[in-house]
């Protein structure tokens, strides 16, 4: 073990778009790690080298974790320390690191979730709408489960969370009109922490009007109010 930090996995979270939101801590966890695992490593790369990290980094992304997750268990438990990175916020909330953290756990290793950014918080927060209950749901079925889906949601109370790609937010917006109703509010947040940072609230129709017009960049989160009880 040529690391000083003890042995464990570290899901480590980074910016989601803001390298000032980058922790002190996160950087000398990877620093000090003996290797990291990325979804991307080119992606990666850059925040690496940004902050002067030479710690050697390993792809580890939703295509091939199933056949990776053997290979890292066995080099921790030969007694090394490694970190989990995703392109942007914390690893296994929407993004790969379930299955390894899961494996951790089975084989008895100890992994250790550093604070950081995620995505959905800051964008509840800012939404206006109740934060004090409320149901992640990430990204929606794309085809198949996806009506049974959103008319399982229609009838949630709580404030409903989203992920969301561009490309797919005009659909999305129009089921939600569709299966929520044109009244419910709804707040859509692009490019967190980014230059380009935009918050659009209002009812289903009125923010589906507003990027039919106006067509949708970035990575969003969308807000949805829970129905009224």
């Amino acid at each position: 073990m040529s690391s000083e930090l003890p042995v464990k996995l570290y899901i480590v979270p980074t910016p989601i778009g803001n390298l000032e939101d980058m922790t002190f801590r996160a950087i000398r966890v990877l620093k000090e790690v003996d290797f990291i695992l990325a979804e991307d490593t080119r992606t990666s790369g850059k925040l690496l080298k940004h902050f002067e990290i030479t710690t050697q980094m390993f792809s580890h992304h939703m295509h091939n974790e199933h056949k990776t997750v053997e290979t890292v268990i066995g080099r921790l438990q030969r007694g090394e320390s490694a970190a989990l990175i995703s392109d942007a916020g914390t690893p296994a909330i929407s993004d790969p690191g379930f299955l390894l953290t899961r494996a951790c756990v089975e084989q008895g290793i100890e992994v250790e979730c550093l604070p950081g950014a995620t995505a959905f918080v800051p964008a509840l927060v800012n939404s206006g709408l109740p934060n004090d209950k409320f149901v992640f749901e990430g990204f929606l079925p794309v085809k198949k489960g996806r009506q049974t889906r959103l008319q399982l949601l229609a009838e949630e109370t709580r404030t409903i969370i989203f992920y969301e790609s561009p490309h797919k937010l005009i659909k999305t917006l129009t089921n939600f009109v569709a299966y929520f109703g044109a009244d419910r509010k709804v707040v859509v947040c692009r490019e967190l922490s980014k230059l380009h940072e935009e918050t659009v609230r209002g009812s289903a129709e009125e923010v589906l009007k507003h990027f039919e017009t106006k067509p949708p960049k970035g990575e969003i989160v969308i807000i949805v109010e829970g129905k009224k009880k």
